[in-house]
């Protein structure tokens, strides 16, 4: 019976969900605390460690959710799984794609890079130069965190005075100002579930009444949606952009432009809404897939 580590921050439904899938798939899965996680170099096997369980030793590595911490203990998760990854452990989603897909700019950037269609955006560290971005892009921007999800931190800023504002005090809290030209949309979006290299499922969110935000966690409504080729092929080269095996693609519709852009590439995705709508069982479609890459 193949031996699975989920490595997770809480024991929420997703992790339930996870557990309930390994039972059905004859799996054994073991969900661990990403903030346990300890390595030995010289010694004791020269191992990565959690909860006194030797992740060298597992068939595959599910990263579900990384928690809060300082800079030196997010690096040195990312290490942990690099080290586990080069020990030739299947870690999903790798590390790389995982450091790709939490930087909203890093993401964009090689979205771009692979010709994909994207907002204009501009990020930088200065009020001054980010009020000028702003009437670059014409006066009506999203002002999003870097690092965030779940439509959290979302601001729209369409007048000056609030732009200076939200500009200085992003400036003075030290943190990167991230902009991103406000989009016309028809009021929903898309979220395509990509597990190797094919749409697992679809669907469309739509937002609450008066919310420009769809995200589900806010109040969005999720309804399942098939997508045509042109939404597909967008989503699995979009995930292949950031190396990830599973991603959760967003994409909006540009009322005004008539064309779909990318916004967003989720490399440790939830699917409780997902499989609400679709009726697909998302967890056991994870374990099948890593149970075939461990053989």
């Amino acid at each position: 019976m193949p031996t699975f580590a989920a490595l997770v921050s809480g024991y929420g439904w997703h992790v339930e969900d996870l557990l309930r899938a390994a039972d059905a798939q004859r799996v054994q899965l073991r969900a661990l605390p990403f903030a346990d996680v300890n390595a030995s170099i010289g010694f004791a096997g020269s191992a990565v460690k959690a909860g006194g369980i030797c992740l060298d030793d597992m068939d595959g590595v599910l990263v579900r959710m990384m928690p809060p911490g300082t800079l030196e203990q997010v690096v040195f998760r990312m290490d942990a799984l690099h080290r586990l990854t080069a020990a030739g452990v299947p870690v999903w989603n790798p590390p790389r794609a995982v450091e790709a897909a939490v930087d909203k700019y890093l993401t964009l950037s090689l979205l771009e890079r692979r010709g994909l269609p994207v907002p204009a955006t501009w990020v930088g560290q200065t009020a001054e130069e980010a009020i000028a971005a702003f009437e670059a892009l014409g006066g009506d921007v999203v002002v999003k965190p870097l690092f965030g999800s779940e439509g959290r931190g979302l601001m729209r800023v369409e007048h000056r005075e609030m732009a200076w504002r939200c500009f200085h005090t992003i400036e003075r809290m030290g943190a990167a100002i991230y902009l991103q030209r406000w989009i016309r949309h028809p009021g929903h979006d898309l979220r395509l579930f990509v597990l190797k290299g094919r749409v697992l499922a679809a669907m469309r969110r739509t937002a609450c009444d008066g919310e420009w935000r769809t995200n589900v966690a806010i109040g969005g409504r999720a309804e399942a949606w098939e997508p045509d080729a042109e939404a597909s092929q967008l989503a699995v080269v979009a995930a292949e952009a950031v190396g990830a095996v599973f991603a959760g693609v967003d994409l909006i519709e540009d009322v005004d432009a008539g064309t779909r852009l990318l916004i967003e590439v989720n490399a440790v995705p939830g699917w409780r809404a997902l499989a609400g709508a679709t009726g697909i069982d998302v967890a056991a479609e994870i374990l099948a897939a890593l149970r075939e890459a461990a053989r």
